[in-house]
């Protein structure tokens, strides 16, 4: 019903005939509200109605009716059954009043909505546009009241009058309604609780100056009918609480406020101010949250989350860096090159940012400052790495200047994709014009322009200052005004330009986030970007310059369009000369990548092998800015279509052999590993990898190709190379059992090919989410691209059968060699073409070993051709032939001379038989059957031209960190000695040449000879360092500081002071004195490399640590050890923070949480820092499984067991109260890390489980029905901050927590007079517990 039509009442008084009226056709319930109402009417009691609700369903609770079937209805029950029926709640608000919580919030609810739709029809504005026409009853007819012929009738100007003032004091009522504390409260349940994005509270900022008193409210409510309005038709009932809805009513809002002129009239609110604020972000908060007792404000005081910005946090060793030490760790984490990793780089980083900005409470601004400044240090850290088989600076820079901006990317598009979908959820009305508000972007923009005040981390590594003069230069010649095209600033001098014109790190940065249209040329502008300019063209500038396209087609003419047709003639002898075209200027280089690629798959035979080799070059090197594409490029043309005319499985891939090869070996190199790492295309990679090496495994090597190298290539040649690429991707050395935690998948299980697989075929699960996550999207895309159906284990037999096998070795011994079968046979085969010459002389090879006992005769000469046989046929023998070659050896019937000759041969045969020679090896030293030999220098190489070096270097590489193992020096005199396999595999690898041909294959053997040696007992590692050190001299600082890694493996007390050390030079001066600064500097230092002059230079301990935890099998004492570390350094902190004499005052104070409000604000800083370093450490170090071991089993453990300290007697509250804040920051940045604080992350699936263990585990604490054996303090400070924190950080968990447990939690903590924290728990609890919420807010009136 129109609310002007409630103008021929006149007054309260006329209404009290009909109310009364009302009681005798409404049952007695009902009756009773209205009486109510009634008597607020008079303004006794403006929120009488909505506890009555309440009051009567408690009182009512008491009676009892036998029902229907009959089982007792409580009289609550009853009663909101018939405060439902006669106002029709649940049948137009889709929510079944299960309390009488969730009856009140209905109740107000519908008062609002309905208050907004009369108006707008008193107004006439619903017919403005049919599809806002009101859900709810309008009209007399539609309304169960009885009403007068003549009710519509407006015949005096007093009614008319009175009609008017009606409809202006309803939209007045709204304001009112917002503006009250208590019904604000309860009104926000529903924007919390039922996912809405724009919603009704946002209209509180707009009337916070509305003086109606809430009991003229409710009487105007009750004479406008709108308590017993009844609305008849409920079609549309379930879908009223949605997003749409909401949106609905912002638009209603709008539409109001432009149009009415009613409101033109009030004098409290205008159009203006309306409109205005309708259109705001709704970020503000609408009700104010004071509290005396609550622990939200105690958490604001002691845990404030900006507090590493304060003055006081910085005296004390912590910085902005601090904020973002978790992120610092993750990015150094990801340049292992031992470790590949099958999960995108951008996900990490994306998950990780995300958790630290809700849990730091930073803005997107400060956010990205961090993420920069991060990924600035990462490529600082190693601007000049030591040389070795590690990732060098291509990969950290892909890190800047490509991950970190599609992260920024990514980021971007979901927020303005969010908005996208929440405006078009009401696009039918034309009169709202959609705008985005860019904040993202704006924050992106500040960020990079304050970025230039950190001249120090924006100096440019020399091998990319000539990338960032050209990009500065091409700045300057766009500021200037000149028009000369991209393509020509790569050939300005800088000799031309401003002395002070030099580029820097920021100028790749900006250039990089143009080409991915996150900036535009406007950056050019900004102050300080560029000093100077241009007034006229350089000389230097020719007049015309060939760009790619030109390049491409053989000519000078600068063309993306046309034709590649003089491809050819030009593009050997040029194209390292053309590269900074493809990454510098992005307006071309993804078109002309195009072209490329379109080349190595339509071009001839030359011309597929050339476009190939620039595609794995600097394109994906230093393409920073097309480099994903690249990589997709790649992985495209490792898996050609199969033509038409192709009639077997097999030979589309054996026509494409030559452009396969060159792919492979292309990136086969440590940083393109990493890189395809780091784009989340490792399992794609394994996935097209996997066909090549079982097709050209089973060829015979009887077909070979011609390479325009002139290098001719085997099927052998082409199997190797993509075999050891592909067990490059997994740990295939090490046993399929490792570091396991609980009953989730092990570390060293996921690292297999089938894991691999089911990662790659994730990618083409559809979800709702894939279209708005962009790296979803594209891993989808590359995927997709290959095979668009899932791929499984099962479909290369001959792979499958290797790995079993493989697998098998490593499980047990090696079984019996059954004479008579082929792999008998082939295994003499391959004996006598290893020791052919030993054959020639007086030994028979049939006196090697029993093995080859059926060999057929003398071997032959050195021209002797080799066996033609299948590399899978060679590599099933291999393990025969090295078990038997070993056995000859340890029985003096072969020279260990011989025996690495032997092997070399074996594997220059078949260098893919080298991985199986490192499974058997592997298998056999962890078994420990073999006697050591003596590294005399006569039968084996002998180390001791440099092991006392090397074992000097290592004791100071430790002593540097804070590690002392005195076991050290002990056995230094005694001859060196190492067990016979690991002898073998030494003298086997350092027979090979350092150089590219060797080094994909010196990759893949020099990480499985490093676990062999930290395998066997001390001093076997140093002694393998040494001897790799007489062959690699520039390779000695990578040298000893992998063998200094192998300690940690052989005496648990070196981790415990490693993570010592980690945390007393993070937390700065206080703790040791190893640092004097603290915070992300002091833990991770330089990287590790000779910078100074007499060697290798001091390594941070932390560096140290991330690459040592990889091979530490007891992976939770680690978690046990840190936890001990953290509460140490919180009674640490405590004691330096609140001295003897400060102690004595605090404890004679009457007030000493306030006297001593600086010291403890400073000492949680550095608590937080610590708590903040113990989860990231935990997080690494064993991911989800061990952050799932926390949750379930550590901290019940430890809040059960009891803990006793040495603590001063004055500082032991403060401590345990540090300690209980310290443990929940811990665990909410451990959950925050692992499972991200959304749910967009796969591995955000695995959280409610563990969680909801967790909560029923503090639930259960409260109750009473758990003993505990901590302190008390603590025990209250880690509930009330885990909860805050959860609240305030990561609300998504507190919806997948069980309602019934959120409800005992909120009890216990209204026990401890937690008040207002029991409620902001149910608040964001979701629909189930919305009802107790709202029973908590009226309890406090």
């Amino acid at each position: 019903m129109r609310i002007g039509d409630f103008a021929c009442f006149g007054s309260v008084d006329d209404l009290k005939c009909d109310s009364f009226c009302l009681l005798v056709t409404i049952q007695q319930p009902m009756g009773f509200l209205i009486t109510l109402c009634v008597l607020s009417c008079c303004k006794l009691c403006w929120f009488m109605p909505c506890k009555a609700i309440f009051f009567m369903c408690a009182l009512q609770g008491k009676w009892g009716k036998e029902n229907e079937e009959g089982k007792e209805l409580k009289g609550s029950d009853k009663f909101m059954k018939s405060i439902d029926g006669a106002l029709h709640l649940s049948h137009n608000l889709g929510l079944k009043a299960t309390n009488p919580g969730i009856l009140v919030v209905e109740f107000l609810y519908s008062i609002v909505s309905q208050l907004l739709d009369a108006s707008l029809d008193d107004e006439g504005l619903l017919e403005l546009m049919p599809e806002m026409k009101s859900r709810w009853a309008t009209k007399p007819k539609e309304m169960e009241i009885d009403t007068n012929d003549n009710y519509n009738q407006m015949d005096t100007e007093y009614h008319v009058k009175l009609y008017k003032m009606n409809t202006i004091m309803a939209i007045e009522m709204i304001g009112k309604l917002f503006q009250d504390k208590s019904t604000s409260r309860i009104l926000d349940l529903v924007r919390q609780n039922l996912y809405v994005s724009f919603t009704l509270v946002i209209i509180a900022l707009i009337l916070n100056m509305v003086e109606i008193d809430l009991g003229e409210v409710f009487s105007y409510l009750f004479m406008l009918g709108l308590w017993f309005g009844c609305a008849t038709n409920h079609t549309l009932a379930c879908h009223f609480f949605s997003p749409t809805h909401w949106i609905r009513i912002v638009q209603r809002l709008q539409l109001l406020g432009t149009h009415s002129s009613a409101l033109r009239n009030s004098k409290i609110l205008t159009a203006e101010d309306l409109l205005q604020l309708t259109t705001d972000s709704g970020s503000n908060i609408v009700y104010s949250r004071e509290s005396k007792t609550s622990s939200l404000q105690k958490l604001h005081s002691v845990m404030a989350f900006g507090s590493l910005l304060s003055s006081s946090g910085l005296c004390q060793g912590a910085s902005r860096s601090a904020l973002w030490l978790p992120l610092d760790l993750a990015l150094e984490d990801v340049m292992d090159g031992y470790q590949v990793n099958a999960t995108s780089a951008i996900e990490i980083i994306t998950g990780s940012i995300k958790a630290l900005q809700a849990i730091n409470g930073t803005t997107w601004h400060e956010t990205f400052l961090g993420l920069w400044i991060a990924a600035l240090r990462l490529v600082q850290r190693e601007r000049e790495p030591i040389e070795g088989p590690i990732p060098r600076l291509d990969a950290r820079l892909c890190i800047l200047l490509s991950i970190t901006t599609l992260v920024v990317a990514d980021l971007i598009a979901e927020d303005e994709n969010m908005l996208i979908d929440e405006s078009e959820c009401g696009s039918t009305n034309h009169w709202k014009e959609k705008k985005h508000s860019g904040k993202l972007r704006n924050d992106l923009v500040s960020s990079l322009q304050l970025l230039g005040d950190y001249q120090t981390l924006l100096s440019p590594p020399q091998s990319v200052v000539s990338a960032a003069n050209q990009a500065v230069a091409k700045a300057m010649l766009f500021v200037s005004g000149i028009n000369v095209g991209s393509t020509y600033s790569e050939c300005i001098s800088m000799q031309d330009l401003p002395i002070n014109c030099s580029g820097n790190m920021r100028h790749l940065i900006v250039e990089a986030c143009i080409a991915r249209n996150l900036l535009d040329t406007s950056a050019y502008f900004w102050p300080g970007y560029v000093n100077g300019c241009i007034n006229q063209i350089p000389q230097s500038m020719p007049a015309q310059v060939p760009g790619w396209s030109s390049f491409m087609k053989g000519g000078p003419t600068f063309s993306v369009d046309g034709q590649c047709s003089g491809f050819k003639s030009c593009f050997k002898d040029s194209v390292q000369n053309h590269l900074p075209l493809l990454f510098l200027f992005p307006e071309a280089s993804l078109a002309e990548l195009e072209k490329i690629f379109e080349l190595a798959v339509k071009g001839s035979d030359d011309e597929k092998i050339s476009a190939a080799t620039v595609l794995c070059g600097a394109s994906l090197l230093r393409g920073w800015n097309i480099q994903e594409h690249t990589a997709h490029f790649i992985t495209r043309l490792l898996s050609p279509p199969v033509p038409a005319e192709c009639t077997g499985s097999a030979c589309h891939l054996i026509r494409y052999a030559p452009i396969l090869n060159v792919l492979i070996v292309g990136i086969a190199t440590v940083d393109c590993v990493q890189i395809f790492s780091l784009h989340g295309l490792v399992p794609q990679l394994a996935c097209s990898l996997m066909p090549i090496c079982e097709v050209f495994g089973s060829c015979v090597p009887d077909v070979s190709w011609t390479l325009p190298t002139g290098e001719d290539i085997s099927a052998h040649a082409v199997f190797s190379n993509a075999f050891a690429l592909l067990l490059k991707l997994w740990r295939f050395n090490h046993p399929p059992l490792e570091r396991g935690v609980g009953d989730v998948p092990t570390v060293g299980s996921q690292l297999t090919p089938e894991y691999l697989l089911s990662v790659r075929n994730s990618h083409l699960v559809s979800s709702g989410n894939i279209l708005k996550d962009q790296n979803k999207r594209r891993l989808s895309a590359v995927a997709t691209s290959s095979s668009a159906q899932p791929i499984f284990l099962d479909s290369f037999p001959k792979l499958k059968v290797w790995y079993r096998q493989h697998q098998k070795y490593l499980a047990a011994t090696l079984s019996d060699l059954v004479h008579g079968t082929p792999v008998h046979q082939i295994v003499n085969v391959l004996l006598n073409m290893m020791f052919r010459k030993i054959n020639r002389g007086s030994q028979s090879l049939t006196t090697v070993t029993s093995v080859s006992s059926g060999s057929s005769g003398p071997g032959t000469d050195d021209s002797t051709p080799r066996p033609k046989l299948p590399a899978w046929d060679i590599l099933e023998a291999v393990p025969f032939v090295v078990d038997a070659a070993l056995t000859a050896c340890a029985h003096g019937r072969l020279s260990p001379r011989e025996l690495a000759t032997g092997l070399k041969d074996l594997a220059d045969f078949l260098p893919a038989s080298l991985a199986t020679i490192v499974s058997y090896f592997s298998a056999e030293v962890s078994r420990g059957v073999w006697k050591p030999v003596f590294m005399n220098g006569t039968d084996w190489p002998s180390p001791a031209a440099n092991l006392s070096i090397v074992e000097e270097k290592i004791k100071k590489i430790l002593a540097a960190t804070g590690v002392d193992v005195p076991s050290l020096s002990a056995g230094v005199s005694s001859p060196a000695t190492i067990p016979l396999p690991l002898a073998a595999f030494v003298s086997l690898t350092i027979t090979y040449k350092i150089d590219k041909a060797s080094e994909r294959f010196l990759n893949l053997a020099g990480p499985a000879l490093e676990s062999l040696a930290a395998g066997c007992p001390w001093p076997c590692m140093p002694i393998v360092a040494s001897l790799w050190t007489q062959k690699a001299k520039r390779w000695f600082d990578f040298l000893v500081f992998s063998a200094s890694r192998t300690v940690f493996l052989h005496n648990n007390d070196a981790v415990f002071q490693l993570l010592k050390s980690c945390f007393s030079v993070t937390l700065g001066p206080n703790a040791t004195a190893i640092s004097s600064n603290g915070g992300v500097g002091a833990l991770l230092g330089h990287g590790f490399g000779s910078h100074f002059s007499g060697g290798i230079s001091p390594v941070a301990p932390g560096i140290l640590y991330l690459r040592v935890y990889r091979s530490i099998r007891d992976i939770v004492s680690i978690m046990e050890d840190i936890i001990s570390l953290m509460m140490l350094s919180v009674r640490e902190i405590a004691c330096n923070g609140l001295p003897r004499e400060r102690l004595e005052q605090l404890k004679r104070s009457k007030n000493g949480l306030r006297w001593g409000q600086f010291s403890l604000t400073a000492a949680m800083t550095r608590v937080k820092l610590a708590a903040s370093l113990g989860a990231s450490l935990i997080w690494l170090s064993g991911g989800l499984g061990l952050v799932q071991a926390l949750f379930t089993e550590t901290l019940p453990s430890w809040f059960i067991a009891v803990h006793r300290s040495a603590q001063e007697e004055g500082s032991r509250g403060v401590v345990t109260m540090l300690g209980g804040y310290a443990l929940a920051f811990f665990s909410v940045h451990c959950g925050a890390l692992a499972w991200g604080v959304d749910s967009s992350s796969s591995s955000s699936k695995r959280r409610p489980k563990v969680l909801g263990v967790h909560m029923e585990f503090l639930a259960s604490a409260l109750d009473g029905k758990i003993s505990l054996g901590c302190d008390w303090a603590t025990w209250r400070a880690y509930v009330s901050g885990f909860v805050s924190l959860m609240v305030g950080c990561t609300p998504c968990w507190v919806l997948e927590v069980d309602a019934d447990v959120l409800k005992r939690l909120s009890k216990g903590l209204r026990r401890w007079n937690e008040k207002d924290l029991a409620l902001a728990l149910l608040q964001i609890g979701g629909v189930n517990t919305m009802g107790e919420a709202a029973e908590l807010i009226i309890e406090e009136q």
